[in-house]
Parts: structure tokens; C-alpha cells; sequence
């Protein structure tokens, strides 16, 4: 059966140190599509970050890149198995050199806390407690 899959497209200021941020991560590089300009980060097996140079980046759009530290573009949000996975990810992106935002969502059947990369780009994740989906 076929699963679509999302690519998301991001502007970086310095491929190599949002490679490096994202492995930290624990998120694996494809090399068959990464360069010097560009780092594919596979974050599962149908979501793809792929980290762009903005001179790369321009290539695929005629609108001005937004300076993503002073400017939201997108707000991209993670799901994870429990809180515990919430908040290791988010470590993760604060001793990476991310920056912890303290929005901490805590709804008892949904957890939710978010960080930003090395670009100012807005990562949330969040758990949803599983019985509270099927109800």
C-alpha cells in the first residue's frame, strides 16, 4: 500500500552545523541526497527534513527566504511514544545547542513541548495518549 510522504524544505544558514545538530538528534543522514549544500535528514520512514542552504533553497522559490529567527514560516510537530520521548528529543535539541522553548502543554492525556534548531525553525512534539485518540 502506498504511504505518502513528507518532505519538509528548510533554509539553513550552515548545512554542516544543522547536519551535525540533527545527528545528535539521533536522526540518521542519507547521503544518496545530501551535498555540500543540502542534508537529507530522515526523521521515519515518510517524514524527510531536508536542510537547505539558502542560496540552494532560492533555487526552489522566487519569495524571500524569512529570517526564521525573527519570522514564523512553519511550525513542524513530532509525535513521540510517551513524555519521557518528549522530553529526551527536546534535551537532546538543547544540548545540540537548540533553544528549549517553555510552552510546556500538559493537557493529562496530551504532552507537548517544543524547541528550536540552529535556525530559529520550530520543532514541537508531542504525545497523545493513545486511548484518548479512539475515543
Amino acid at each position: 500500500m502506498y504511504q505518502q510522504m513528507i518532505f519538509v524544505n528548510l533554509a539553513t544558514n550552515d548545512v554542516a552545523a544543522s547536519r551535525k545538530f540533527f545527528t545528535e538528534l539521533g536522526y540518521p543522514i542519507n547521503p544518496q541526497f545530501s551535498t555540500d549544500d543540502c542534508s537529507c535528514v530522515v526523521i521515519s520512514d515518510t517524514i524527510i527534513a531536508m536542510l537547505l542552504s539558502k542560496q540552494r533553497y532560492a533555487d526552489f522559490t522566487k519569495k524571500e527566504i524569512a529570517d526564521s529567527t525573527k519570522t514564523s514560516e512553519v511550525l513542524i510537530c513530532l509525535s513521540a511514544e510517551s513524555r519521557e520521548k518528549v522530553d529526551e528529543l527536546v534535551e537532546k535539541a538543547v544540548a545540540a545547542g537548540g533553544t528549549a522553548n517553555d510552552d510546556v502543554q500538559d493537557q493529562g492525556f496530551m504532552y507537548g513541548r517544543s524547541f528550536e534548531d540552529l535556525d530559529g525553525h520550530s520543532w514541537e512534539v508531542a504525545w497523545m495518549d493513545p486511548a484518548a485518540v479512539q475515543s
